[in-house]
């Protein structure tokens, strides 16, 4: 038997995005977003709300960068969600979150996430809150690689529950894509 819950933005695993911006005066602002995915090859689309100083900041300067939230930050990324950029000019500085200028980008990397997308704005639509982003680079510190590939077990990613309003770690290897399935090829 299933239980039906109706329309809930409820999927497993849900990122959890940390959206990094400069604004006007150049001071580094970020935000926890949840409700995003890779949609293309080279692209990302996040929902994001016109009221976000976020909002203000991506189409101001043109880009934007998208942090993995990590297990070792939990604290710092929701608050980055919870404190309003509108109302409190100096989040990152608040919860000890430090920035380096992105070198192909308009917008900051946050140093203590070890991985981060660079984006330039392709559109945005805030009828919808349909921020799109062309991915430039893809940038992970040293401390997560293996083999010279990035390592989830280092990085330690989580995701959203939103059923549960919790966040929880990304578990254990289950399978090889592209791999365990060819045993039903014919």
């Amino acid at each position: 038997m299933r239980k039906n819950f109706g329309v809930k933005p409820m999927v497993y695993p849900m990122p959890v995005f940390i959206l990094g911006t400069y604004g006007e005066d150049g001071t580094p602002n970020a935000m926890n977003a949840a409700w995003g995915g890779i949609t293309e090859e080279n692209e990302i689309t996040v929902c994001v709300s016109a009221d976000h100083k976020t909002t203000e900041n991506f189409i101001t300067r043109g880009a934007f960068t998208v942090s993995m939230a990590t297990a070792d930050f939990v604290a710092e990324c929701d608050y980055v969600g919870i404190e309003s950029g509108n109302k409190v000019v100096n989040k990152l500085d608040r919860c000890g979150l430090h920035t380096v200028k992105s070198e192909l980008v308009d917008a900051p990397i946050i140093l203590e996430l070890p991985m981060a997308l660079e984006c330039l704005v392709k559109s945005y639509d805030p009828e919808s809150c349909r921020l799109v982003g062309e991915i430039v680079n893809v940038s992970a510190d040293e401390s997560i690689l293996t083999d010279g590939k990035i390592d989830p077990d280092k990085l330690k990613p989580i995701t959203y529950d939103s059923a549960n309003h919790t966040y929880r770690v990304i578990g254990e290897v289950v399978g090889k894509a592209f791999s365990d399935g060819l045993r039903f090829k014919k």
